[in-house]
């Protein structure tokens, strides 16, 4: 049996018998990336899994009102990164860091993760990662990790191709850089 793509899985919510069943369908179909692309930005596995359980519970509410301009998959993933935007946003101003002082954090948080099973050369690209501007380390993560295009970036980040190609372009050499050092 092939699976449903999404615009079957939107008509099924939309107007099938069982909204929970399809619901459940995209959330089997995109919990894996979603997850990965959040613990990539918030480091901790215990936050990742708050923040996507936060991102379906906004989906579910919000469903109903998706309009289609987008991709499903772009939509989803563009709650997916206000949500770790706004949860480093929210860990920045409760306890008074700095960006800067929260990536260090961040970069603590990779040190002491018992979940973490990349080499050391894997976990320096990590804290390279970390070391970048926090618009360039999510063009970084959604261009490299989930090889997401530049126009499906722009939906989900609502900026241009061009300047996501730019940002990614800076990225890549700050963590040459950072690398090579």
């Amino acid at each position: 049996m092939t699976k449903p793509g999404d615009d079957e899985l939107l008509r099924m919510f939309n107007e099938g018998d069982n909204p929970d069943y399809a619901f459940n369908l995209i959330v089997r179909k995109y919990q894996e990336m979603v997850y990965w692309h959040v613990r990539r930005l918030v480091i901790v596995h215990e936050d990742a899994d708050d923040i996507v359980q936060d991102v379906f519970v906004k989906v579910w509410k919000s469903l109903p009102k998706f309009r289609k301009d987008s991709a499903l998959y772009t939509w989803i993933y563009r709650i997916a990164t206000n949500e770790s935007l706004s949860f480093l946003k929210r860990k920045k101003r409760h306890m008074f860091l700095s960006i800067g002082d929260v990536s260090r954090q961040l970069e603590e948080s990779l040190e002491a993760d018992v979940h973490y099973r990349g080499s050391e050369m894997e976990k320096k690209i990590q804290k390279a990662i970390l070391s970048l501007p926090e618009k360039q380390r999510v063009v970084f993560n959604l261009r490299y990790f989930d090889e997401m295009k530049y126009e499906d970036m722009a939906e989900v980040l609502g900026t241009s191709a061009g300047a996501l190609k730019a940002s990614y372009h800076h990225a890549v050499k700050k963590i040459e850089k950072y690398i090579a050092s």
